[in-house]
């Protein structure tokens, strides 16, 4: 699979990605080319389907992915990143050092 995250905690097995809202048809602010409409429709379709293959093939392998819009601050979309990576970072430490029972 060639896709490229524009964030990856690899580690953690976490995935961000920033979506514009144009390429990936943003319910809020994607507006349709008047110009063209068929082929727009079915490129923003296949991006659209693309990323959702994308989300479920890196769900399958045990990754987190966390998306964003463009048009959301980016303050609110650390604090959801930051969120995220610490306690899966427990979860890899702690696969890595399973505690010993007698």
């Amino acid at each position: 699979m060639r896709r490229t995250a524009d964030m990856v905690f690899r580690p953690t097995k976490v995935a961000v990605f920033i979506d514009g809202c144009f390429w990936h048809g943003c319910p809020e602010h994607f507006v349709m080319p008047k110009t063209n409409r068929l082929y727009w429709e079915e490129k923003i379709g296949r991006n659209i389907q693309r990323d959702r293959d994308t989300d479920n093939r890196l769900t399958e392998a045990g990754w987190l992915v966390l998306r964003f819009w463009e048009h959301l601050e980016p303050e609110a979309c650390a604090a959801t990143v930051i969120e995220a990576v610490p306690p899966r970072r427990q979860e890899v430490q702690a696969s890595k050092h399973p505690k010993m029972t007698s």
